[in-house]
């Protein structure tokens, strides 16, 4: 018997649900790994993992890269600093923001935990096909792209 399905749909067929949904499904997986290991919480790892590929940026810049709430990166970035993870210090070019970067402690545990959610991500995608991955990817891409230039120019 097929469901019947009200003018503005189900919650659960709204590919934007769907997405969230995965997307906080495969985060709260990889982060059981990290989080027991290393302390970790999610918005503190999204930061050092940016760090890792970027090297050297600013927050603002943080806040851009994982599209996080200001206030998020900011609170994560402050535990991190606390923590010795990442380091602050001066912005020549700017004067009003820093630059931050994490430390050798930070580069050692980036380290260990990139591994680790390679293996996770490997052992998700299990169940398609290279062909699949490869073709989910660009659809992903595709996805973001198109939502970014629906985006506002202004960020708050």
């Amino acid at each position: 018997m097929d469901a019947k399905v009200t003018p503005g749909g189900r919650l659960a067929d709204f590919l934007p649900y769907q997405l969230s949904v995965t997307s906080n499904a495969v985060s709260s997986l990889i982060a059981e790994r990290y989080r027991a290991r290393f302390g970790l919480k999610i918005p503190e790892w999204r930061v050092m993992a940016v760090l890792g590929d970027a090297g050297t940026v600013t927050q603002r810049a943080l806040t851009d890269a994982t599209l996080m709430d200001k206030v998020a990166v900011n609170r994560a970035c402050k535990v991190l600093e606390e923590r010795g993870l990442i380091a602050r210090r001066p912005n020549t070019d700017d004067g009003r923001s820093h630059l931050l970067e994490l430390t050798a402690e930070g580069r050692a545990i980036h380290g260990e935990v990139m591994p680790l959610a390679r293996e996770i991500e490997a052992e998700i995608f299990s169940t398609l096909g290279e062909a699949e991955c490869e073709q989910f990817r660009e659809l992903l891409s595709r996805v973001f792209r198109q939502a970014e230039r629906m985006r506002p120019t202004t960020r708050s």
